[in-house]
């Protein structure tokens, strides 16, 4: 065979080579044509629109347990991601409602996210949808449950502080009973009487005030108070207390210091800032309150010589009953409820109250309130000649 042969067998050969090979990809393609496609399941009519509105998370879930539809909040609190349900919680419980049709209900506790302890406390609820699907709504009742969790934190120590007061009453008028033919003993018994029902009767009062300041809407008719009014007064009130710790109280105020508020909270949240220096102070040191006025904000300062406050438990000071020094507040008759209550009258009035301290160099509290503007406070101040008249 000559070479021009060969050549002309050889183009040929590859000619069919290639018409073989386009007839098999023209007969593949036309199969994967003839396979049909499997429609996924379509959502119920006005589910989607249902989903879309609801406040809850809510999201509608197929038979292999992919996500088919989910509402905006199910994708912001981590519980579907792409189309699976994060949490194993969750699809334990949609597959336990597939399996007999039933209902079903559960409060869990699921992880915030994939990293860090932080826990989401949710309701859940499962129920069956025509096709096979399933609906799943989750509530976050995070913010209740902290709810519940403080306020049976507050009713035990409550009833635990309460019974200290009370249970030493009981046992101080026993001893009067029984010392009924010793003057001297008596006379005893009853001042101790006296420095419980006291202790007794602030942890009441505060309790009260506290429960008070709770209320949504505790400022009914805010006033314009004189915060260097309120501050000479609160003063004034702890200046026995100071005398017999040998405390000297040092005030400087700025008269055009006005807010609008409750003048009794207020007093009530400054004195108790000034009962708290001078009982963490010691023999013969200094108090100072200091009332500023600048950038539209009331500051009130109150300074000490004490024996200061750790970085650890600073973050923890403004909480109810908590108390820096167990053993110094038995002995002092503190509640641990002072320095909520200033926190909460500060929030009340929109401001804030913040704290400076080191060990063994003593305490500045700051309360920073919102100040009354300034045409309001001068004509508040001074009155012209016909009001003053009338």
């Amino acid at each position: 065979m000559d070479a021009a042969t060969a050549a002309t067998l050889g183009g040929v050969a590859g000619l069919a080579l290639g018409a073989v090979a386009l007839l098999a990809v023209r007969w593949s393609e036309r199969a994967q044509q003839a396979v049909p496609v499997q429609p996924e399941p379509a959502v119920p009519r006005g589910v989607a629109d249902v989903l879309a509105v609801l406040r809850e998370s809510a999201v509608v879930v197929a038979g292999d347990d992919s996500v088919l539809k989910a509402s905006p909040a199910a994708y912001a609190y981590g519980i579907v991601s792409g189309s699976d349900l994060t949490h194993p919680e969750l699809r334990h419980l949609v597959r336990q409602v597939r399996r007999d049709g039933v209902i079903r209900e559960s409060e869990l506790e699921l992880a915030r996210g994939p990293l860090g302890p932080a826990r989401l406390t949710v309701r859940a609820r499962v129920a069956p949808l025509s096709g096979g699907l399933l609906l799943l709504l989750v509530e976050d009742r995070t913010a209740a449950h902290r709810v519940e969790e403080v306020r049976r934190d507050f009713v035990a120590n409550v009833s635990h502080e309460l019974k200290t007061p009370v249970g030493g009453l009981s046992l101080l008028a026993e001893a009067v009973q029984d010392a009924s033919d010793d003057p001297a003993a008596v006379q005893r018994f009853a001042a101790r009487m006296q420095v419980e029902a006291g202790r007794l009767s602030r942890l009441v009062q505060e309790i009260v005030d506290l429960s008070r300041l709770q209320v949504a809407d505790t400022l009914h008719a805010p006033q314009m108070v004189s915060i260097d009014e309120v501050v000479a007064e609160a003063v004034d009130r702890c200046r026995l207390v100071a005398a017999a710790k040998d405390v000297e109280l040092a005030v400087s105020g700025d008269p055009a210091a006005r807010v609008f508020g409750d003048r009794d909270l207020l007093m009530t949240a400054l004195r108790n800032l000034v009962d708290n220096a001078i009982a963490y102070s010691g023999h013969g040191t200094r108090v100072a309150v200091a009332v500023t006025l600048h950038h539209g904000l009331v500051e009130v300062q109150v300074s000490d010589q004490g024996v200061g406050i750790s970085e650890e438990e600073q973050v923890r000071i403004f909480e109810r009953f908590y108390r820096v020094d167990p053993a110094r507040s038995r002995s002092t008759g503190g509640t641990g409820l002072g320095l909520a209550i200033v926190k909460h009258v500060s929030a009340n009035h929109g401001g804030e109250v913040t704290v400076w301290s080191q060990p063994g160099q003593g305490s500045t509290f700051t309360m920073r309130l919102p100040a009354a503007p300034t045409d309001l406070a001068e004509s508040t101040a001074h009155p012209t000649n016909q009001e003053a008249r009338g």
